[in-house]
């Protein structure tokens, strides 16, 4: 009995191994027999994610991860496979032409996103089809095409903002009638906005690294519900490149650098940016370096703009020397290095950390409309140079997501931002150079959450507080004997304090499938306090400065979609913008004989505006959107003419110059609209044309200086097997000299002279093109020529002209 009882297990042992090996034989071959599709970017040959593949029927599916693989075994030589993206066009093959590609699917991006979301709008990610407001967004990859020098440059390039240089080295965006301390640029979620951000054009945005930016987004019109003061013409926020953590056990090196020349300010670029992640933490650290010879100007049309001579100091003396070259703008020259290191900690599904230090510092940067000036027959300046603008910023940024009564998710941001600047002048034969230095630091912290009461309805609401530290001083240099002695400082000299808190809370209800209601409301409130000491250089009236405000504003928009290819929105809207140190405590000129000067009786400034706009989706393929608006600004600060202790004009820096004052003018009206058509023509070629037009005048229909002329885009882009290509036009209409604002008729050195001998901005227009070859998925080469027919021009209120004829060479390498 025991030896058949041993037999029978053991023919149960052998009967089990049997099935054991018959299984493993079939996982086996299944393994295989296991095909892998994979899916790349047709121009730049890089993985695409969450690519949709399914079949006629959609009996069938699969979806690509982030190496854009995906397993299709389910499909056989019968099926039909569609491949489909929000971000690519859409392709239909059937499986055997898959198998004759080897598997391997390349994908054509397409002009019209179907599925933009955004986080400007309240801070966290949702459907743009949700957003009432017009809201522009610039992603790496138009960043990586465009290969904009400066950050200013990158939001010009999207052809809906207008950008203004005085010099080389600066930039000041335009939205709506609005620039400089109007429109707020924020990083990351914190506000690069501070105390002395100017009335005047504001050169701040290039301290932002254009090569580190994951996307930017623009919201056109008043954005103060979320973002507070300063929000009037539009919101300009940028969001860094993510630390990109490891998805399983293994860990995440990559890597990417490029290295660019542009010929027509001899530009050198480098930059070079590291991403290392694993499953819980990662490090991300970006440097970028630029160095620009003096610009070159365009050879044909408006001759007055040549620089025909410019100061040297020969044997220790200033020297009036003859440009060889009058397309050269002598001095324009600068540099520039950015360095951004984030440290990322993920220990579970509910925490999210990030830290980030960002560090952006100049050369002397050349204030090249001030070394164009002319007093008495000759050049007034000899010197005039930003010092090196130097910006810090130390930012947290904690993410909660753990359900609550109170929230779903937690964003706390907290920063200390450390802006040094300086100006630097010193006029022909002028043996002083006088310096004034300013330094800031600014603390802020953000608290904002959302809360999902259910699928149709969802509250936004948040605390921020911002506290501003301003020191100034003057100083002038004896630049024979090297001896320093003090002057007046720019803003006063015994400690200056900008305080600003507020609450928001904003709601959005997606009432059916058809109708999205947005609202919101924000308390702020304002404190500035400034004291002056030193009496030695200006007599005030006052000992100090103490301004003490609160503005409530709100926002109310409708989303209808009536089809799922047309979209219609309205948006009602406030801001406002309390008055800075700048406004209220600043001593400085403004333009050759005018002088501004403190005003302690300033009110903040209130703007109602009205969005209209239009969608039209035909067939994915043509997409036109329409935009209006209307703005009211009410007690808008304006410079005006002023009196101070009784007079109209006193002695500034050793000439007798009219007293002017921000003041508030009362009302103005500001109206315009942008109409933007795009178009997928074919599978390889795409259509774009932007136009935007903006009015602007006060009460005394005096016209606003910051309203940009009617400018526009239009292009014609190519795809194919590793290429891109592009052939564009930007327009710009004329300004004439009845419709330039009071400040720019007193400028006449930087603009072209009408047929009446009088100040106007002309029109202007250029070709150019720009292409892309990927050489394989690392290498990747720019090629460009802009001012293709070498037009010499001025944009308006700009101090220098812009570029020639500009070829661009860049070749990038992602590892």
């Amino acid at each position: 009995a025991k030896l058949f009882n041993r037999v029978d297990e053991l023919q149960k042992y052998k009967h089990m191994r049997i099935y054991f090996i018959s299984l493993s034989l079939i996982f086996l071959s299944n393994l295989s027999y296991t095909q892998v599709i994979r899916v790349f970017d047709r121009t730049n040959l890089q993985p695409i994610e969450n690519v949709a593949i399914f079949n006629t029927t959609h009996s069938k599916t699969a979806l690509t991860n982030n190496k854009g693989e995906a397993i299709i075994n389910n499909f056989n030589s019968r099926d039909t496979l569609i491949f489909q993206h929000p971000s690519y066009k859409k392709l239909i093959i059937s499986f055997d032409n898959v198998k004759k590609l080897n598997f391997h699917i390349k994908l054509t991006e397409r002009l019209i996103n179907l599925r933009e979301i955004i986080v400007s709008a309240n801070k966290w990610e949702q459907k743009k089809k949700e957003v009432p407001n017009k809201i522009t967004v610039i992603s790496s990859k138009e960043v990586s095409f465009d290969n904009p020098q400066t950050s200013a440059d990158l939001l010009g390039a999207s052809n809906e903002i207008f950008i203004q240089k005085s010099q080389l080295g600066g930039g000041s965006p335009m939205i709506r009638g609005f620039a400089a301390n109007s429109v707020l640029l924020v990083i990351d979620g914190v506000r690069m906005n501070n105390a002395i951000y100017r009335s005047g054009n504001l050169q701040n945005v290039i301290s932002i690294d254009p090569n580190i930016i994951e996307n930017a987004e623009v919201i056109f019109g008043p954005g103060s519900v979320i973002y507070g003061s300063d929000a009037l013409g539009g919101v300009m926020d940028f969001h860094t490149q993510k630390i990109r953590l490891a998805y399983n056990d293994k860990n995440i090196l990559k890597t990417k650098a490029f290295s660019r020349y542009s010929s027509a300010n001899q530009e050198k670029a480098f930059h070079l940016d590291i991403n290392y992640g694993r499953k819980k933490w990662g490090s991300l650290t970006s440097f970028t370096y630029s160095n620009y010879s003096d610009l070159r100007m365009g050879s044909i049309n408006n001759p007055e703009y040549k620089r025909n001579e410019f100061v040297s100091e020969i044997n220790g003396n200033d020297t009036i020397v003859k440009n060889d070259n009058g397309n050269i703008q002598k001095y324009s020259a600068y540099n520039q290095r950015n360095f951004m290191q984030k440290i990322r900690f993920k220990p579970n599904k509910y925490y999210d950390i990030t830290y980030a230090f960002h560090y952006s510092n100049t050369s002397d940067i050349p204030r090249y409309d001030r070394l164009i000036q002319y007093k008495k027959g000759h050049l007034k300046y000899a010197e005039w140079h930003y010092g090196p603008q130097k910006w810090i910023m130390n930012a947290l940024n904690i993410k909660l997501l753990d359900t609550t009564k109170f929230y779903d998710q937690t964003k706390i941001t907290l920063a200390y931002q450390d802006i040094q600047e300086s100006r630097n002048d010193r006029k022909y034969k002028d043996n002083e150079l006088r310096i004034r230095t300013e330094d800031v630091d600014v603390f802020t912290a953000n608290f904002d959450f959302d809360k999902k009461f259910n699928k149709k309805n969802t509250l936004f609401y948040g605390l921020e507080a911002v506290y501003n530290k301003v020191d100034s001083k003057g100083l002038k240099k004896n630049i024979k004997t090297n001896e320093f002695t003090k002057t007046a400082s720019r803003y006063p000299d015994a400690g200056n304090d900008y305080v600003t808190s507020a609450a928001y809370l904003d709601f959005k209800s997606n009432i059916n499938k058809k109708l999205t209601l947005v609202s919101g409301a924000r308390y702020s409130y304002v404190y500035l306090k400034s004291n002056f000491k030193d009496t030695t250089f200006y007599h005030f009236p006052y000992d100090k400065i103490t301004i003490n405000t609160a503005a409530v504003n709100g926002c109310i928009g409708l989303v209808f979609r009536p089809t799922d290819k047309l979209q219609l929105n309205i948006n009602t809207s406030s801001g406002f913008r309390a008055p800075n140190l700048d406004d209220v405590a600043k001593v400085f000129d403004s333009e050759p004989g005018n002088v501004v000067v403190p005003n302690t009786h300033i009110k903040p400034e209130y703007a109602y505006n009205i969005d209209v706009g239009i969608i039209k989706n035909t067939k994915d393929k043509i997409k036109i959107s329409i935009t209006g608006f209307y703005t009211f600004l009410k007690d808008a600060m304006v410079r005006r003419n002023f009196t101070f202790n009784g007079q109209d004009s006193i002695y500034y820096d050793g000439e007798l110059s009219k007293i002017e004052a921000i003041v508030n003018t009362g009302k103005a009206d500001i109206y315009g609209g942008n109409i933007s058509l795009y178009g997928d023509i074919t599978n390889c070629i795409s259509f774009r044309s932007n136009l935007t037009y903006t009015y602007g005048k006060d009460e005394n229909k005096i016209p606003l200086r910051h309203i940009a002329p009617l400018f526009g885009n239009t292009a014609i882009m190519l795809t194919a097997d590793k290429i891109k290509a592009e052939i564009y036009a930007n327009y710009n209409g004329e300004i004439t000299n009845d419709n330039l604002a009071p400040s720019e008729k007193n400028k006449p050195f930087m603009y072209a002279t009408d047929v009446n001998g009088n100040p106007y901005s002309p029109s202007w227009w250029t070709l150019n093109l720009k292409t892309s070859y990927q050489l394989n998925k690392y290498i990747q080469f720019n090629i460009g020529v802009e001012n293709l027919l070498d037009n010499r021009y001025r944009p308006y209120s700009s101090g220098i002209c812009a570029p020639g004829r500009n070829f661009i060479f860049a070749v990038r390498g992602k590892f």
